[in-house]
């Protein structure tokens, strides 16, 4: 039986919120991937990557997994409301419904991590927790049917974890071998645990200008 996963598209999301993730579930058997926007013109990245979507939100098929990446690009999706329809809509039907970064927020938005436990980027977990979601501090958090990824490289290891999930572990470890993914940074600072106290200073500031926009929004949503 064939699997088809949905993943959304907006403007100005993290490129590799979505394409690593896509990386893994491109390679599992009998998948099929859509690539999902409002329309078909094309989508462009935070960093300017243009992306083609192959399917509109009105011609979506009923999907296995719900996918949405983050990215500066959520802060004016906190309050489309075609869009959180959308997302509503298409968790009916679906048996998983997934993110990663900041990808759990328009999640949280849409009333669909009520309840459960889930992960984004280290910089927003205070807003997902806002947001009335049990926030944890992991690379992947799986809560029966909810699967989240922290920050953008972790999306690889989420698409990891839903191909074990859906076909078993030995398929996704031919995938993984296949992607030689072998993390070994030549740097030990991709975690404000192990950054130093400057890094993590710097990299605060230069999130700041769209971290205090979103705050803003969500303060909105609280009143």
């Amino acid at each position: 039986m064939s699997t088809t996963i949905g993943m959304v598209l907006f403007p100005k999301l993290t490129q590799l919120d979505l394409t690593g993730p896509y990386e893994v579930f491109a390679r599992m058997p009998d998948t099929k991937v859509l690539l999902l926007a409002a329309s078909l013109e094309p989508i462009e990245t935070e960093k300017g990557l243009t992306i083609l979507p192959n399917c509109t939100f009105a011609d979506c098929p009923k999907i296995d997994v719900l996918f949405v990446p983050g990215g500066p690009g959520i802060n004016p999706k906190l309050s489309d409301d075609d869009l959180l329809y959308f997302l509503r809509a298409k968790a009916i039907d679906a048996k998983y419904i997934t993110s990663v970064c900041t990808g759990a927020l328009l999640l949280a938005r849409a009333g669909l991590l009520e309840g459960y436990k889930a992960t984004t980027h280290w910089l927003s977990m205070d807003l997902l927790r806002q947001l009335g979601v049990e926030a944890v501090d992991a690379r992947v958090v799986k809560d029966r049917n909810r699967i989240t990824g922290g920050g953008v490289t972790a999306g690889i290891d989420f698409g990891l974890s839903i191909a074990a999930e859906m076909f078993g572990e030995e398929v996704a470890n031919a995938i993984q071998l296949m992607m030689e993914y072998q993390p070994q940074p030549p740097l030990q600072s991709g975690h404000p645990s192990t950054a130093t106290p400057e890094t993590v200073a710097k990299v605060t500031a230069a999130a700041a200008p769209y971290q205090l926009e979103r705050q803003k929004i969500i303060d909105g949503f609280a009143k």
